[in-house]
């Protein structure tokens, strides 16, 4: 798995760290280069208080500002960095120029209101320690009193940005986690597609193959001491039906299209249908081609064959008949199969147990076309199939 992102904290850190290095050698340069106010040993001590608050930051602050600690850890590292600027400035009071980089840190470590308090009253400290060093006056105490107010604004500024940043990284971990589940459901929608796909290819193809193998054994079987030159031709039509079954079984695992259509065109793939249907059975069998039909696409034309295998199918199975109509048609901007016997018939409307009128209009909708069946009790049935041209 791919490792995540860097955030935008560790994409800019080395800005910080920069700003962070240069304040510190600024007010450490300054804190030893003044005029002397005040004595060595305590510049010193205010330069190791500094220091310190610099080797604090090195150690943990990166660990604590990207997020690696918990709220007590952060507590302890803002409360360190506070007692040592306090420290710097009581020691040398112009050690407060190192409130630039503490100041920001703690808000980047702490919520907002804790931090604004916090850094408040190290200002206002830094004031006490200006006053207990110089002296009290009236810039001593209207300075503190502008950084308080810039520290303020600063302050919400940084929690802002850093709340926006934790909401931006929570959405686009939403929109990760959704993306997945789009993936994983167009991945199961596909499958499901596709095992659909097959049971149709299988229910048309090589189940209707194994059915008439099955009618043409029993035949065979009733006839070998009757008739046996009955009995030998429709032992030619079980051998010729398996052979186009292996031949089905081929093509479907190169995911080609119907041998049928591979080795002829649709007109043809329809009449070898209609006459194989009169071959294995007693039924008069009529193939009307009204005009020649446009170029159609492959799965136009596989729909059109499966859908007159289908029919043809459950006509030998169940529809008792004795004559057969199939017709193909040009209607408009339409090709129209009509596939129609003088059988018992049956109330389209009754649940069907079957996978095969269910397929039909399943292939049907996938290119746009529309299947009707009219029927009844006695009164034949017609199944026709409309698909564009």
């Amino acid at each position: 798995m791919n490792p995540p992102p860097p955030s935008a904290w560790q994409r800019s850190r080395w800005v910080w760290d920069v700003v962070f290095g240069v304040t510190y050698l600024g007010t450490v340069t300054y804190v030893l280069t003044q005029e002397p106010t005040t004595a060595m040993s305590a510049r010193l001590v205010s330069v190791a208080a500094l220091t310190g608050i610099a080797i604090v930051y090195l150690l943990q602050g990166r660990r604590v500002l990207t997020g690696e600690d918990n709220d007590a850890r952060r507590w302890l590292f803002a409360g360190v960095l506070l007692l040592l600027i306090v420290v710097a400035m009581f020691a040398e009071a112009t050690a407060s120029f190192g409130l630039f980089i503490v100041c920001p840190l703690v808000y980047m470590t702490l919520d907002f209101k804790p931090a604004a308090v916090l850094t408040s009253l190290t200002i206002v400290l830094s004031l006490v320690a200006s006053i207990v060093r110089n002296g009290a006056g009236a810039p001593a105490i209207l300075v503190p009193m502008i950084v308080i107010v810039f520290s303020l604004l600063t302050g919400r500024y940084i929690t802002g940005i850093i709340e926006e940043s934790y909401a931006r990284a929570g959405l686009i971990e939403r929109l990760e986690a959704s993306q997945a589940e789009v993936a994983r459901l167009s991945r199961e929608a596909g499958t499901a597609t596709e095992r659909e796909r097959l049971a149709r290819e299988i229910h048309d193809t090589l189940a209707q193959g194994f059915i008439s193998i099955v009618t043409l054994t029993h035949a065979i079987e009733s006839e070998m001491d009757t008739d046996p030159a009955a009995a030998k031709r429709h032992l030619g039509l079980a051998a010729r039906t398996a052979r186009e079954n292996l031949g089905e079984a081929r093509t479907m695992v190169a995911a080609l299209a119907p041998s049928d259509l591979a080795t002829g065109s649709l007109e043809e793939a329809l009449r070898r249908l209609a006459d194989r249907l009169a071959e294995e059975s007693t039924l008069t069998v009529a193939y009307e081609v009204d005009s020649p039909l446009p170029t159609l696409p492959m799965a136009t034309e596989v729909v059109l064959l499966r859908a007159a295998q289908e029919a043809l199918a459950n006509i030998r199975k169940h529809a008792s008949a004795s004559a057969v109509l199939v017709r193909v048609s040009v209607v408009d901007d339409a090709v129209r199969l009509l596939v129609h016997d003088d059988g018992a018939g049956f109330d389209p409307g009754a649940p069907a147990d079957g996978f095969g009128l269910s397929g039909m209009r399943s292939r049907a909708g996938q290119i746009g076309g529309r299947l009707s069946i009219r029927s009844g009790y006695s009164e034949g049935t017609d199944v026709e199939l409309e698909v564009p041209a």
